[in-house]
């Protein structure tokens, strides 16, 4: 359940009291985890997979009630606020128009208030919010471009002279993006404390690659494949697959990984480290890219064209696995695999990934049925970047569904949604996890993401009366019946 499909009144999802009552009803229903998305800071596509910032909180998410309680705001400068006429999507341009008004009053009234306390905050996060923070300031400055764009070529190459200058010159704006942060970390820090206490833990996703226009790229351009002029030699993306014909091409640019291992892979320490002070599992989107990556040629139009390279595999995860032996992994490992892609997966120990809806092609056996799984993997019903099961039923090839009517023993007495959940929480898959959409039998509308589709996505919320006892009861019920009931996250 992304935190932006969470309901409130400001038309998207954020860690105020709804995220509250979320984690509340993950107590009833007796769930012990929450997977989410990314959480950093969204561009353009919206999408939390191309984020300004490896490591920042997205300003969205930081919710205004509670600045409101907190006296940062007055609860009547909130009336009358176009945040979207939809509650079941969010309308993204109407949250990019409003929101950073109410955040800047915000910092004009909490700034030498809380002086203390940020700078504490500034000093612990010193590896990368500076960055950010300028990074933010400057593309304002530049009227939002991306920093390949700007036209003074001393800011876009990094000199640590202009950058001194603009973070004089841009002091104004740097302390707004720096207080967003303070705000938004005191905020998670809260949330994650109270789901803590009801004995629920948080999985995060981490995105493989960081996004071109990111301040991760911009401030640290030796740690990528750019060239001279800080231009990328090829980008990241995947081959034609499952779910596009032409491929993904992401753009990402590509990790320079000599570099990166001269330093003992310094820059992914410093990534997980901050990642850990976000989630208490971390989901490795596009595992597989550790073993070998498609490297696409830059300026391509797709991902057709492009060839594979060796990874760091296991002399990067040996490294994280040593360095973080109290953080709990999981192996996106989804897409094309090669025998070399499971033995990375066997070596580093890591649990993959099972998806019941890859799993009745009726033309051949699938490594995704229930009865195939290792003990060591995670079972999801359906992903981000899958339809919900009602609309899997639609779209599905009959002789597919009906392989799963036949496997799962589906009926319209139970519900398609709800025999798919049995099927895969009764695996002997170490951890289930199925969508909201799912346990609330929603179609198509609510799909979260379509890969290779650029627009219409990351937008579905949940309505604020979507979930209630009866229906917490039915997920504690199935869950007691699989054996999965657990007193806490860390069980």
């Amino acid at each position: 359940m992304p935190i932006s499909s969470l309901p409130s009144a400001h038309g998207i999802g954020t860690m105020g009291r709804d995220a509250y009552a979320f984690v509340d009803f993950l107590a009833k229903a007796g769930q012990t985890w929450w997977q989410i998305l990314p959480v950093g800071p969204t561009s353009y596509g919206d999408s939390p997979y191309q984020s300004p910032s490896a490591y920042a909180g997205n300003p969205y998410f930081v919710d205004l009630d509670m600045l409101c309680e907190d006296g940062l705001l007055d609860a009547k400068d909130l009336e009358g606020v176009d945040w979207g006429s939809d509650p079941t999507h969010v309308d993204f341009g109407k949250i990019y128009e409003n929101r950073f008004q109410f955040l800047q009053k915000a910092t004009d009234n909490g700034w030498e208030r809380d002086s203390t306390e940020v700078e504490a905050f500034v000093e612990e996060n010193q590896n990368w919010l500076p960055d950010y923070a300028l990074f933010m300031a400057l593309k304002r400055h530049f009227n939002m471009k991306g920093w390949a764009e700007w036209e003074d070529e001393e800011i876009r190459l990094h000199h640590p002279e202009a950058v001194e200058k603009y973070r004089k010159e841009l002091a104004e704006d740097v302390k707004l993006f720096t207080y967003i942060q303070f705000l938004f970390f005191k905020q998670w820090n809260a949330l994650r404390d109270y789901a803590h206490q009801k004995g629920i833990g948080i999985i995060g996703d981490m995105p493989i690659y960081v996004a071109m226009d990111s301040a991760d790229v911009w401030s640290d351009p030796k740690s990528f494949q750019l060239d001279e002029k800080n231009v990328p030699v090829e980008v990241a993306g995947v081959p034609p697959d499952y779910f596009t014909a032409d491929g993904q091409l992401w753009g990402n640019p590509l990790y320079n990984w000599d570099a990166m291992k001269a330093d003992g892979y310094g820059w992914w320490i410093r990534r997980i480290e901050g990642a850990s002070h976000l989630y208490d599992v971390l989901r490795i989107d596009h595992f597989r890219g550790l073993e070998s990556y498609w490297a696409v040629p830059y300026g391509e139009k797709t991902a057709k064209i492009g060839r594979w390279v060796k990874g760091p595999g296991m002399d990067l995860m040996g490294v994280l696995l040593n360095w973080f032996p109290n953080i709990q992994f999981i192996a996106e490992d989804l897409g094309y695999l090669t025998p070399e892609v499971h033995e990375l997966l066997r070596d580093s120990g890591l649990p993959g990934m099972k998806v019941l809806q890859f799993a009745f092609d009726s033309r051949e056996p699938s490594d995704y049925l229930p009865h195939t799984y290792p003990r060591n993997c995670v079972c999801y019903a359906g992903t981000h970047d899958n339809t919900t099961i009602m609309a899997w039923r639609d779209e599905a090839k009959p002789e597919d569904y009906d392989m799963a009517v036949k496997y799962l023993g589906l009926n319209e007495e139970e519900g398609l949604n709800w025999g798919m959940i049995r099927g895969g929480m009764t695996s002997v898959a170490d951890l289930f996890v199925a969508q909201m959409q799912d346990y609330l039998g929603l179609g198509v509308e609510s799909r979260m993401n379509t890969p290779g589709i650029a627009d219409g996505n990351w937008q579905w919320r949940m309505e604020p009366d979507a979930i209630d006892e009866n229906l917490a009861e039915r997920i504690a019920e199935m869950t007691r019946f699989a054996g999965r009931m657990c007193e806490s996250y860390q069980a």
